[in-house]
């Protein structure tokens, strides 16, 4: 097999020829490796490339498998980390200059479950600063990333360095954390699939400089999910990651697939959230993927909006706000010059809430939630865009209170399901002038499949857009 073609093979196909002895763990790392060093300098997607250490773990795993041992459903697939997630004996710089030997003691859950699985890290994937620099990515420590379908575009954040070299063919699967989008945005910006699961789903552990658990919006909002050029990627990832684990109390021990609905399974379709405007593009993507669905047997319903969605903007707002406040003061000087441009916006026009107010907004958010868990009995899937516009200029969030709005705006259907709590999926819909488009299928708390399996229809007849060689 020609080694060109070893990184264009889905990570399915990757873990299939390893497993059956048509390829090397050896060989398809050298693949990617090789494809990292003729890419990586034109994206600047991937920060630290670990070589000599893919490679050794490529020789234990042929090893294994020469001694006659069964290898995992990830046997030899390389993978990508984001810079804010641990790997054991790699800094975690959080793209900041202060932490640039901040070195891990030990894998996060998410790797250790996805190199049990076989699975080999090849590289941390970049991030804004902090996580909190913006939504475009751009770190202190290593720059900027580029869209490879477009450099005057954003490939989004914050997982957008992970995105990036998974739709360059870096590497077939990214793993990144997602709180508001930052999984699903760079999915549609780059033009691969995106997974954020149900809050529980997947097992993890963020805390970040310490023993200190972190509070209680960062403990419900944060989750990982993986990135990947195809749903199949994608499927194979979650079954892999989904679990409990003693480690993580909040992992709930759900079965990875649900029971089976009666059919036709009923569609919800919201083009324009809240009805604060969506690009043309965004709504002929939208369309495009409700025929698929129609085609593949689903009842789609026009429905008038998604539940309590300003209500649930405010109260996320609010809430991360108040969360964040004590520790604004020493954070703002880790983002660099600038970078703290995008947080201080939120902090002067968000004051923190007084414990009476957050009380308060506890309540609406079980409320949030109420309302979702209602709205999805109805009606098991949500089909809506993940950002209202093609992928804007890089930095816009940070430009000025209009730019953040907008790019607020755009985001908030990611925004509202995140802070509901339910599962989405991110899959791509075509290109319109020349730039990947998307969607994104909302389910019911830990019914991921059920958003897979959607997902799964509209890639069937809709295609795949990458890898693609990043464009000048």
């Amino acid at each position: 097999m020609q080694d060109d073609a070893l990184w264009r093979m889905t990570a399915t196909a990757q873990a299939a020829a390893v497993r059956g002895g048509q390829v090397s763990a050896a060989e398809l790392t050298d693949s990617h490796l090789a494809r990292i060093e003729a890419v990586n300098p034109r994206v600047n997607a991937v920060t630290q490339l670990w070589a000599d250490r893919a490679r050794e773990e490529a020789v234990r795993l042929d090893r294994r498998r020469a001694a006659g041992e069964e290898l995992g459903p990830l046997a030899g697939v390389p993978f990508t980390v984001k810079e804010s997630t641990p790997v054991e004996g790699v800094p975690t710089t959080f793209g900041a200059e202060r932490f640039r030997d901040l070195v891990a003691r030990a894998d996060a859950l998410p790797v250790a479950r996805l190199r049990a699985a076989g699975a080999i890290p090849v590289g941390h994937g970049n991030i804004p600063t902090m996580i909190l620099a913006g939504m475009h990515t751009r770190s202190e420590l290593f720059g900027d990333t580029v869209n490879p379908w477009d450099p005057a575009r954003t490939p989004g954040g914050s997982s957008g360095g992970d995105a990036v070299a998974v739709a360059t063919g870096m590497a077939p699967l990214g793993l990144g954390n997602d709180s508001g989008g930052s999984v699903r945005i760079p999915a549609q910006f780059c033009g691969v699939a995106g997974l954020k699961p149900s809050t529980g789903r997947f097992p993890a552990d963020h805390r970040v400089l310490g023993p200190d658990d972190p509070g209680l919006a960062s403990q419900l909002l944060v989750t990982d999910g993986p990135l990947a050029r195809s749903v199949a990627d994608l499927r194979l990832a979650y079954e892999v990651l989904a679990g409990t684990d003693p480690r993580d109390p909040r992992a709930v021990p759900v079965p990875a697939y649900g029971e089976r609905l009666p059919g036709p399974l009923k569609v919800a379709v919201v083009a324009d959230p809240g009805g604060h405007g969506v690009h043309p593009s965004v709504r002929q993507a939208v369309a495009r993927a409700a025929d698929a669905l129609r085609d593949a047997g689903y009842e789609l319903c026009e429905v008038p909006d998604v539940p309590r969605l300003d209500d649930a903007l405010e109260a996320y707002g609010r809430i991360t706000v108040t969360e964040f406040a004590p520790s604004w003061p020493v954070v703002r000087t880790l983002l660099g010059p600038g970078g703290d441009r995008y947080i201080a916006a939120a902090m002067d026009e968000t004051p923190p809430a007084t414990a009476a107010e957050l009380t308060a907004l506890a309540g609406t958010w079980l409320g949030v939630r109420r309302s979702w868990a209602e709205f999805l009995d109805a009606y098991p899937l949500l089909l809506g865009p993940v950002f209202t516009e093609p992928p804007v200029e890089p930095g816009l969030e940070s430009r000025d209170r209009a730019g953040r709005e907008r790019v607020g705006s755009g985001m908030r259907l990611c925004t509202a399901t995140s802070f509901a709590g339910v599962p989405g999926v991110a899959v791509p819909t075509g290109l319109v002038d020349g730039l990947p488009s998307g969607v994104q299928l909302v389910g019911r708390a830990f019914r991921e499949d059920l958003c897979l399996a959607a997902a799964q229809a509209i890639e069937d007849r809709l295609g795949v857009l990458t890898p693609l060689d990043p464009r000048p």
